[in-house]
């Protein structure tokens, strides 16, 4: 799914006329990266194609400096940072992402038998699904399930100023945007192997916010985002140890939420934040489970995969199975690539978890 050509007919008709005409052959053509924008710095991850498989190529991670207004970055700021990130690595496309609060995720049924007819009626009640005027809103969609001549699609909106904003930032860092998408389209394939009918909860667990998706045959069906991050977590253990936020961090990573001698006060501190977590995430379970006792095409949540850079914290994963009742694993944003006998990831595991959104975005040119 791709949000740019909507908006930038004549740019995406000259530059898919150009990419046919003058394209190098694959092994010479310069790589299209994953680049995830958030709120707190920018990821940029290459692939590189093996005659075994894909491998990771130019993976980095810039912050943003601490600002007194947390999560707030002005358009220039996330240039600059952006610029930084590309400098040295001879990047000039780019795929990107949208953040789940930027877009409105929706689905709808429809009648025709091509994009175009589809895409024509979503247009036709716009207003339905996105509560912005029809004539401010960029969205594109996808099919989900075809019955006859009806098809279920899944779509994202969001405000045309977004697009043009993004697409100006990356400009102004040397580096043209080949596609727009929202971010639950991105995690998924990296963390679902293409071909997946399974339905999924994704917990993307970051430093201020948490971003939960449901997810069937690797499409968004639910997506939210909590305001409660990993960051809350080691504020807690600031205030019950009273150390430095890097020496919180590091307990966080040692002790997280394993009992141990004498560690009892410890525990309940780190749970009475990673409870508010869980009786959120419970919520959205439940609406999902209510939909899905109700209503056709609602699969059952198999399973939960943890991702994220907080997601590796000791124990987290056996505290939120016994609440959800589902198994909860670590995800691999490797899924995809070459079989791990061939190559090992050069990221750390639990560094790679946070590296999702910029690897699915990576991924586009390869899988489906």
């Amino acid at each position: 799914m791709s949000l740019t050509e909507r908006n930038h007919p004549l740019r995406s008709f000259l530059t898919r006329e150009l990419e046919i005409q003058l394209a190098p052959p694959r092994y010479l053509a310069l790589p299209t990266a994953g680049v995830d924008l958030s709120v707190s710095g920018v990821k940029v991850v290459t692939l590189v194609e093996k005659g075994h498989g894909l491998e990771l190529g130019t993976f980095r991670d810039l912050q943003f400096p601490v600002t007194s207004t947390p999560g707030v970055v002005d358009q220039q700021e996330t240039a600059q940072l952006l610029a930084r990130a590309l400098n040295g690595t001879h990047i000039k496309l780019a795929n990107t992402a949208l953040r789940e609060s930027r877009g409105y995720l929706f689905e709808a049924t429809v009648e025709g038998i091509n994009q175009t007819e589809w895409r024509t009626k979503v247009e036709q009640r716009l207003d339905e699904y996105v509560p912005l005027p029809p004539a401010d809103v960029s969205f594109d969609i996808v099919p989900f399930h075809t019955d006859g001549n009806q098809v279920q699609v899944v779509g994202l909106g969001c405000a045309r100023r977004v697009i043009d904003e993004t697409i100006a930032t990356f400009e102004s860092a040397g580096v043209m945007v080949r596609a727009i998408e929202g971010e639950p389209f991105a995690l998924p394939r990296a963390l679902l192997p293409h071909g997946s009918q399974e339905t999924v909860l994704i917990i993307d667990i970051g430093k201020s916010s948490t971003k939960l998706l449901v997810v069937t045959a690797r499409l968004p069906r639910f997506a939210t985002t909590l305001d409660t991050g990993g960051h809350a977590l080691t504020l807690a253990v600031q205030k019950y140890f009273g150390v430095t936020e890097e020496q919180a961090k590091q307990v966080k990573i040692d002790s997280g939420l394993v009992p141990g001698p004498g560690n009892d006060e410890y525990v309940a501190a780190m749970l009475s934040t990673v409870a508010v977590i869980r009786e959120e995430i419970l919520k959205r379970v439940e609406y999902w489970n209510s939909r899905q006792a109700t209503t056709s095409g609602y699969e059952k949540i198999t399973r939960a995969l943890l991702v994220g850079g907080n997601a590796s914290i000791r124990g987290l994963a056996e505290y939120l199975e016994t609440a959800l009742k589902v198994p909860v694993e670590l995800g691999d944003v490797f899924t995809n690539f070459a079989p791990r006998e061939h190559w090992l990831p050069p990221l750390d595991y639990t560094e790679s978890l946070a590296y999702g959104t910029a690897i699915g975005l990576a991924l586009r040119e390869y899988v489906p």
